[in-house]
């Protein structure tokens, strides 16, 4: 990935898109239930914003090549 500017912005359907400053196109895009926005009671963006914030820094470690698979034991999904 280059190293232009990211931002974070809500999207018209209610969405919130990881996207690079000077691009319309998401890379990344998070989509929350009525019901998660409801139990984050209007939170969901901060939400969005951490997620995506930690998901950020992991790649960067991982481009860097600090990081890998194998330091973190299996991977559950759940």
């Amino acid at each position: 990935m280059s190293t232009s500017f990211l931002e974070i912005v809500e999207l018209p359907d209610g969405r919130i898109a990881l996207r690079r400053a000077e691009d319309e196109e998401a890379l990344v895009t998070l989509d929350f239930s009525a019901d998660a926005k409801a139990f984050l009671q209007g939170q969901h963006v901060e939400v969005a914003k951490a997620m995506l914030n930690v998901g950020v820094q992991m790649a960067g470690r991982m481009a860097e090549g600090d990081f890998s698979a194998e330091d973190e034991g299996p991977r559950v999904l759940h």
